[in-house]
C-alpha cells in the first residue's frame, strides 16, 4: 500500500474487494468452530426463585417496626447466614448432594454458584396525572446453578426456604431481644426513680418548712410573729406595771388595815391619814378623779378622818382591840391581792409567750436564711428526678411499642417475606449459550479476516492508480501504456510481467527525464 498519499473512500472499497475472500472465510469458519467449541463444555443449568417483600399490614403510624436495617442489608445477611456451614450442610445431606468428606467441597460449589439480584426497577405512574416516577419494587431473586437441573432446582428451593426461615426468626428474635432489653432498662430505670423519691422524700423530711414553697409562706409568718412579739412585750410591760402598783396599793392597804387594828392612837391614825393623802395625791397625778383608785382612796381618807374623830371622842378598851384583831382583812385586800395574783399569772404567761415567740422567730429567720441553699439542692435533686421521670417514661412507651411489634409478627401482620415464583426446573442449559459463542465466532472472524486483509494490504507496494505513480514518481505523468491482456498471454508474458515491463519503462523514463 502506497503510504505516500491520502487514500479516498474510492480505495478503501477497492481494498475490500480485493480481499473480500480473506475477510469472508474467517468470518464463515470461526462461528462454527465457537460453536463446536461450545459443546466442549458441560453444560450448566440455573434454577430461578422469585420472593417479594410485603410491608406489615398494620400502618407504621400505629406501631413501628422493630426492624429497620435497610432492605438490600438484611438480604446480604440472610444470604450469609444461608450458606453458612450451619445452614447449608443439613441441607446437602438431605438432598443426598454429597457423602463424607465431599460435603465440604460440595458448600463451596453451591457458594460459588448462587447470586441474588434486586428486582428491577418498575415505572409507577404518579397520583394526579403528574409524570412518571421510578420506584423499587421490594423484592430479589435468587439464582442456583448447577451441572444437573434438578439438583439446581432443589438446591435453589432449599436456600429460599432457609433464607425465609432465617427472615422469620431473625425478626421475632430481634422483636424479643428488644422488648427484653428495654425491660431491663425500664427496670433499672424504675429503681434509679424509686431511689431518687427516697432521697427526694427525706430531703423533704429533713428541711420541712423551708423548701422554695415555704419561703413566702415563712417570710409572712415572721412578720406576723414579730407583731405578736411586740404586742405581747407591751402587755407583759403593762402587766408588770399593774403589778408593781398593785402591790403598792396592796402594801398600803394592809398597813393601814393592821394599823387600824391594832393601833387605836390618834397618832397611828393621823399618820395613816398622811399616807393616804400622799398616795392620793400621786394618783392624781397620774388618773383624773373618776378613776376607781382615785375615788376609793377619797373614801378611805373620809372614813379615817371620820374614825379620827370617833376616836377623839371616846377611846377604845383593850377589850375592843383584841376583838378587832380577830376580824378578816377587808374585801378591798382580798380583792387587791386577787388582782395580783391574776397579774402574776398574766406575767407569767405573757413571760412563756415571749420565750415562745422568740424561739419560733429564731426558728424561721434560721430558715429564711437558709432558704437559698436548700432551695439549690432542692432544684438539683427536682431537675434529677425529672430527667429520670422522663427517662423512664420514654423506655416505658417503647418498651410496649415493641411488645406491640412483637406481637405484630407473631401474628404474622408485620414486614412477611413471601415466595411469588417456586424454584423453577430449567429445561435449557444457561451454560454454554451456543449462540452467544457463534456470535462470539463470528465477531472474532471478522476481526481476524480484517485483520489479515490490513495485514496484507500493509505489505503489498504494487502501483496500480494514476496516483499512485504520481506518489511514488512525485512527477507528473508523460504518457500511459495500455494494457493488453489478451495479446501479453499470446506473447508468453504474463499479466505481471507486463506491469512489470510497464514499471520498467516507467523507470528508463525518470532515468531519461533525469538526464
Amino acid at each position: 500500500m502506497i503510504d505516500k498519499r491520502e487514500l479516498t473512500m474510492d480505495d478503501y472499497l477497492a481494498m475490500l474487494r480485493r480481499r473480500l475472500k480473506v475477510i469472508v472465510i474467517p468470518a464463515l469458519l470461526v462461528p462454527v468452530a465457537g460453536f463446536l467449541v461450545s459443546y466442549l463444555f458441560s453444560p450448566k443449568y440455573t434454577s430461578q426463585s422469585l420472593v417479594l417483600v410485603e410491608q406489615q399490614k398494620v400502618a407504621e403510624g400505629y406501631v413501628a417496626p422493630v426492624v429497620t436495617q435497610d432492605l438490600s442489608n438484611r438480604i446480604t445477611t440472610l444470604e450469609q447466614r444461608a450458606v453458612s456451614a450451619e445452614r447449608l450442610r443439613p441441607l446437602v445431606e438431605n438432598l443426598k448432594l454429597a457423602q463424607g468428606s465431599g460435603v465440604e467441597a460440595k458448600m463451596d460449589e453451591i457458594r460459588q454458584n448462587i447470586s441474588i439480584k434486586p428486582m428491577q426497577a418498575i415505572t409507577l405512574p404518579a397520583l394526579g396525572g403528574g409524570p412518571k416516577h421510578p420506584a423499587q419494587a421490594p423484592g430479589f431473586n435468587l439464582n442456583c446453578t448447577s451441572s444437573n437441573p434438578r439438583e439446581a432446582q432443589a438446591v435453589c428451593a432449599g436456600l429460599t426456604d432457609i433464607m425465609l426461615q432465617e427472615n422469620l426468626r431473625e425478626r421475632a428474635q430481634t422483636a424479643q431481644n428488644t422488648t427484653d432489653f428495654l425491660a431491663r432498662q425500664v427496670e433499672e430505670d424504675k429503681r434509679k426513680l424509686d431511689e431518687m423519691d427516697s432521697r427526694l422524700a427525706d430531703f423533704k423530711k429533713h428541711y420541712i418548712g423551708q423548701l422554695p414553697g415555704d419561703a413566702d409562706n415563712n417570710m409572712k409568718l415572721l412578720m406576723g410573729m414579730n407583731s405578736q412579739l411586740d404586742a405581747n412585750t407591751q402587755a407583759l410591760n403593762r402587766a408588770q406595771q399593774d403589778k408593781s402598783y398593785t402591790e403598792s396599793l396592796l402594801a398600803q392597804q394592809i398597813s393601814a388595815w393592821k394599823s387600824s387594828q391594832s393601833n387605836t392612837n390618834p397618832q397611828t391614825l393621823q399618820k395613816q391619814l398622811s399616807d393616804l393623802q400622799s398616795q392620793l395625791l400621786t394618783l392624781k397625778a397620774r388618773y383624773t378623779d373618776d378613776y376607781p383608785e382615785v375615788v376609793k382612796t377619797k373614801k378611805d381618807i373620809q372614813e379615817l378622818e371620820k374614825k379620827i374623830d370617833e376616836m377623839n371622842s371616846a377611846a377604845s378598851t383593850p377589850a375592843d382591840i383584841a376583838a378587832k384583831s380577830s376580824v378578816a382583812e377587808p374585801p378591798e385586800i382580798q380583792q387587791l391581792r386577787m388582782q395580783l395574783h391574776q397579774y402574776q399569772d398574766a406575767i407569767l404567761q405573757a413571760t412563756r409567750n415571749q420565750q415562745r415567740l422568740e424561739d419560733q422567730i429564731k426558728l424561721y429567720q434560721g430558715r429564711v436564711a437558709l432558704s437559698p441553699a436548700v432551695e439549690e439542692q432542692y432544684k438539683q435533686l427536682t431537675r434529677d428526678y425529672e430527667t429520670l421521670q422522663k427517662v423512664y417514661d420514654d423506655d416505658l412507651a417503647k418498651k410496649r411499642a415493641s411488645e406491640k411489634q412483637g406481637a405484630l409478627e407473631l401474628e404474622q401482620q408485620g414486614e412477611q417475606m413471601r415466595v411469588l415464583n417456586p424454584a423453577d426446573l430449567p429445561d435449557m442449559p444457561s451454560f454454554p449459550n451456543r449462540l452467544l459463542f457463534a456470535a462470539g465466532g463470528l465477531g472474532g472472524g471478522l476481526a481476524l479476516g480484517l485483520g489479515l486483509a490490513l495485514w496484507l494490504e500493509l505489505r503489498d507496494k504494487s502501483v496500480r492508480t494514476e496516483a499512485d505513480v504520481l506518489a511514488v514518481l512525485e512527477l507528473p505523468v508523460l504518457s500511459q501504456v495500455p494494457w493488453v491482456g489478451e495479446g501479453g498471454e499470446r506473447n508468453g508474458r504474463a499479466p505481471g510481467a507486463a506491469r512489470a515491463g510497464s514499471r520498467r519503462s516507467v523507470k528508463g523514463r525518470k532515468q531519461t527525464v533525469e538526464v
